[in-house]
């Protein structure tokens, strides 16, 4: 381990997750409108919904999301009203050609919102867009919060897919996140799924919160794994108290450092292995019969906003507070702060914030850092063919790789990329040397730490 984390702490620097190319650092504030809406009227065939509800019943001290508290359901019932209207109004400058492949609630915890008013939702969804017949519906779950009611509401609603929130088994560490959440109501939650027919259950794991140790993580991990949801989500915390307060509300001396960190996630991930699970990119798991394993075999895997997906659209379409849509031109987002979002939409405004339209160089490094971050692997001169790119093109990077491939992090022969599993934490590295919006050396605060 000496040498490994020396390597570590020697590439532990702060760069994007790379759930999108550009990074969502990248993104300008929008002149208008105007651009929405003509990427909007460009869209055409295969689309995916995302749903944001920036709500929660507590504040969670690790929480990066973009979400508030509610003490009471006026506002969740507010927010609905005037998501509502959003929806219509997308819908509008839509184009009669397409179909909803993809629908995922995300938050916040989707699962605050009442059992008939999810219902509702997702019946005038249906009404306003076309369902495929092979649709997934998906909805992120804090399983303090899901009654049976709202699970039975889910299965009629045709939701086939539900990830709840877990985090930790330990007590002590659940405590320290402000979190409570005993094991016996994250095991109903899955017992009431099961029996109401929703059985790809994903859980969403983390490691290097405060309290954390290798014992802790072995015990949770193996709790997990004992309850065989179809995918486990294994991430690591990213502290990012300059961005978000609240973290500075845990403990800051018992958040493992960088060394800590690698042993937690190394643990847990051999575990999960010997459990069955079949790793996918760099912190995603899944049972050998599920659809992600298959779509990695396949060359179907994709990643997104939402993580690790065998979503195939090509157009992301993002509604609520914060939400970001993706198109073949370049991103959206609509505005975070929940009063100005509701203000544009009650005034017949499209939320939109920021923008960012693609580079005609955005593409091929788009498309490179998506495979790296599926696969650890990629052949540079796939992506100068399908590109059209010089023989050169990425020879400025590949120095950058031959320095990485020195310390044992990746290997590089000819175009071909191969990252060292054992230093996977470190693929957003090998990606950052792609990057050409990365400002080497800066000492700025923008993303989380590698490691």
């Amino acid at each position: 381990m000496g040498n490994r984390y020396k390597i570590l702490e020697k590439y532990n620097f702060q760069v994007p997750r790379y759930t999108s190319y550009p990074p969502a650092t990248q993104f300008k504030e929008a002149e208008n409108t105007d651009q929405h809406v003509f990427w909007l009227s460009n869209v055409t065939g295969e689309i995916s919904l995302y749903i944001h509800i920036p709500f929660c019943a507590r504040l969670c001290h690790y929480c990066g999301c973009n979400m508030r508290v509610a003490n009471t359901y006026e506002p969740v019932s507010d927010y609905l009203a005037v998501l509502t209207q959003e929806i219509k109004r997308v819908r509008s400058h839509l184009v009669d050609d397409i179909k909803i492949t993809h629908l995922h609630f995300g938050g916040g915890s989707p699962t605050i919102l009442k059992p008939g008013d999810f219902s509702r939702l997702v019946m005038y969804l249906n009404e306003v867009f076309p369902f495929d017949a092979g649709i997934e519906i998906s909805i992120e779950a804090d399983p303090r919060n899901l009654t049976e009611a709202k699970i039975a509401a889910y299965a009629q609603s045709g939701v086939n897919r539900i990830s709840l929130g877990v985090q930790d088994f330990d007590e002590e560490v659940l405590r320290l996140i402000n979190r409570p959440q005993p094991f016996h109501i994250t095991y109903r939650a899955i017992q009431l799924c099961r029996n109401y027919g929703i059985h790809n259950i994903n859980f969403d794991l983390m490691y290097g919160l405060p309290g954390q140790d290798q014992a802790s993580i072995t015990r949770t991990l193996g709790l997990a794994a004992s309850l065989k949801p179809t995918r486990i989500a294994y991430f690591g915390y990213a502290h990012v108290p300059w961005m978000k307060k609240h973290m500075n509300l845990m403990p800051q001396d018992r958040i493992p450092g960088p060394g800590s960190r690698y042993i937690l996630q190394e643990t847990g991930a051999a575990i999960l292995e010997q459990e069955g699970y079949t790793a996918i990119g760099i912190d995603h798991f899944s049972l050998p019969d599920d659809s992600m394993v298959g779509a990695l075999r396949e060359g179907k895997l994709h990643r997104n906003f939402q993580g690790y997906t065998t979503d195939t659209a090509k157009t992301l379409i993002g509604l609520g507070s914060s939400s970001i849509s993706a198109f073949s031109e370049g991103y959206i987002q609509n505005r975070a702060d929940l009063r100005t979002y509701m203000n544009d939409v009650r005034n017949g405004d499209l939320p939109s914030h920021k923008a960012l339209a693609f580079d005609v160089n955005d593409y091929p490094v788009a498309r490179l850092i998506e495979i790296l971050m599926c696969y650890l692997r990629v052949d540079l001169s796939e992506i100068k063919t399908q590109f059209c790119l010089s023989d050169d093109y990425f020879d400025e990077a590949k120095k950058r790789l031959m320095l990485m491939q020195d310390d044992g992090i990746l290997k590089l022969e000819g175009d071909v990329v191969e990252i060292n599993p054992d230093y996977r934490v470190l693929a957003r590295i090998v990606c950052d040397a792609f990057d050409a919006y990365t400002i080497r050396g800066s000492s700025l605060k923008k993303h989380a730490q590698a490691v």
